[in-house]
């Protein structure tokens, strides 16, 4: 099915008929099983007979011909449809194709993706390639298209420009514009932002929000520029008040935001007791944050914080399915929908024994199948990070900026005034102070500051892992901050940690320098072990990955380091501009 987007061509169609004309046998019948059929609202006891990647029908009947046939007796499970995660930023170490796999073994068979890295890291050809090779892969790969870089880069407009844009949402892959987390300059009088967003609604597709802590009014003002969702609620007020403007509301359990139980808890206390407009979702965290799985750990925690059992599965299959216009294909277990297919032991244990993603097992029986094929990721642009120019110890390292950054919680940045001594080579272990740099992965430029409150014991850190995929550097000691690098150079880009002249732990991402080749697995033991190392040496927040990520997005408050140099996010200015090298 790669030459189109389920849109059977009309062989398809037919082969499907001669199913059901006895013509035909399916290629696996699912009998006595009780799913979940969400027009009824009820655990209904069927037959399901499944043809290539399609569900041809459901209900009491039996085919006439079963030759070749897979039979599946159920008795003993409840089905439900493949979970759908609404907001994923499918570039956190991991890759999309590695991350599809590995959710889907934990019946989340449906990703709704951010497309961010691939238009800074990708031209629009092997962009679009890359999206026709995930269409070969058992999982469903859905994207958004940004409307903004969430940065200040130095020629946003040679990524985000109105021609890429346009392409973007006329790709049948596309559901939708957003997130919006330039709203500010849409508010400001952008009429550009404005106008995508107009062609994305004339287009019938969806504009998220990215709303954090906005006002009712500022809510309403969104609203009537076409937004239609957002998943930024972190209280029960929040969630009512962006439903009461028409919002449908995602909320949100993620590796920064735990926030699920805390908002199931208020929401119900204000009396909220329907949940077709929300939504489940882990926005984008680490890999570390999946060990024990992905929706249907949400879908867990729904239910033992009061939603009603049908009610939880909605918020991450139907719900869902029916706000993207897509359920026709996904979100519900029905004749013609796609043959994603979770299997239960009891409907109070969302997480599946057995997974069918279109038609294919991913796991079965408690194993998880091998059944894509690798990718060739040189083919798509995602060569390794290859560095041709040096750093220099004497010219590069200097310190001279009155003021700093300091860290206030995961992602949070504040200047504050620099007191202590910089003009050395190394920085006391008695203060939480560190060498920072932010260098342009092309070697042109660079800014030096210093970080308050990353860590009091760090010597070397180098990493290519930022939103840009520019190079930042951290350290009490500048020779360390070297080795660090220089061997991040060597690896093809990654994370690396240097203490005395040694590496002490690494993080290898070849593809760009901002995503690994490796299986989730692997990379879950990778990331523990550098989260390790940096609390060792007095990091003190939840999640270090977001914090290099969001060094440099400008949605946050209050100082971030950019492209264009330290950059005040309230003010919309540029305080000290990068160095030429």
């Amino acid at each position: 099915m790669s030459e189109q987007r389920y849109r059977w061509k009309n062989k398809h169609l037919r082969e499907h008929i001669e199913v059901l004309d006895g013509q035909r046998a399916p290629h696996l019948l699912l009998t006595n099983a009780t799913y979940l059929n969400q027009t009824m609202r009820q655990w209904i006891t069927a037959n399901i007979w499944i043809y290539d990647d399609r569900i041809v029908y459901v209900g009491n009947n039996l085919p006439e011909i079963t030759d070749g046939c897979e039979v599946v007796d159920c008795t003993g499970q409840v089905l439900v449809p493949g979970y759908i995660e609404p907001h994923a930023h499918p570039f956190q170490l991991y890759n999309p194709h590695s991350f599809s796999r590995y959710t889907s073994s934990f019946g989340t068979t449906t990703l709704i993706n951010d497309n961010l890295l691939l238009l800074l890291q990708l031209n629009k050809k092997k962009a679009f390639s890359f999206l026709r090779e995930l269409r070969n892969i058992p999982t469903s790969m859905y994207w958004w298209m940004r409307f903004d870089s969430q940065t200040e880069l130095n020629e946003e407009e040679s990524f985000i420009s109105h021609s890429a844009v346009k392409s973007w949402l006329e790709h049948d892959a596309v559901l939708q514009g957003g997130e919006l987390t330039g709203w500010p300059r849409l508010l400001a009088g952008d009429d550009m932002m404005l106008h995508w967003i107009q062609e994305a609604k004339r287009m019938r597709k969806k504009i998220e929000g990215h709303f954090p802590g906005a006002s009712e009014k500022t809510l309403a003002k969104m609203m009537l520029f076409g937004a239609d969702s957002d998943h930024e609620a972190m209280t029960g007020d929040e969630v009512m008040n962006r439903l009461l403007q028409g919002y449908s509301v995602s909320l949100r359990y993620s590796s920064i935001r735990p926030d699920l139980p805390k908002l199931l808890q208020e929401i119900h206390e204000l009396g909220i007791d329907q949940y077709d407009h929300l939504f489940l979702t882990t926005d984008g965290s680490p890999p570390s944050f999946y060990e024990q799985g992905c929706m249907d750990v949400l879908i867990k925690l729904a239910i033992e914080n009061g939603v009603p059992i049908i009610d939880a599965y909605n918020m991450a299959t139907v719900n869902i399915a029916r706000y993207y216009n897509i359920d026709h294909l996904h979100g519900n277990i029905a004749t013609g929908r796609v043959a994603n297919i979770n299997f239960l032991t009891d409907a109070m244990s969302p997480a599946p024994v057995s997974v069918l993603a279109k038609g294919q097992w991913v796991k079965r029986d408690g194993v998880s199948m091998e059944l894509d094929r690798p990718i060739s990721w040189q083919e798509f642009g995602f060569d390794r990070l290859e560095l041709d120019w040096q750093l220099d110890l004497a010219e590069d390292f200097e310190f001279s900026m009155p003021f700093g950054i300091e860290m206030m919680n995961n992602v949070i940045t504040k200047p504050y005034s620099i007191a202590c001594d910089v003009g050395n080579e190394e920085l006391p272990f008695e203060h939480d102070e560190c060498f920072f740099m932010l260098i342009d992965r092309e070697g042109k430029w660079r800014i030096n500051t210093i970080l308050k409150g990353f860590a009091n014991r760090l010597c070397g850190f180098a990493a290519s892992y930022t939103s840009t995929g520019d190079i930042i550097l951290i350290g009490k000691r500048k020779k360390d901050i070297l080795v660090a690098f220089n061997r991040m150079k060597e690896l093809g880009g990654g994370i690396v940690i240097a203490e005395y002249g040694e590496i002490i732990g690494e993080l290898p991402l070849v593809l760009r320098g901002v995503m690994s080749d490796k299986s989730v697995p692997e990379l879950i033991q990778e990331e523990n072990w550098i989260k390790q190392l940096l609390k060792e040496r007095g990091y003190r927040f939840a999640d270090p990955i977001y914090t290099l990520q969001f060094f440099s997005t400008t949605h946050l408050p209050y100082i971030r380091v950019t492209q264009r140099g330290l950059y005040d996010v309230m003010n919309k200015t540029v305080l000290f501009p990068t160095i030429m090298r």
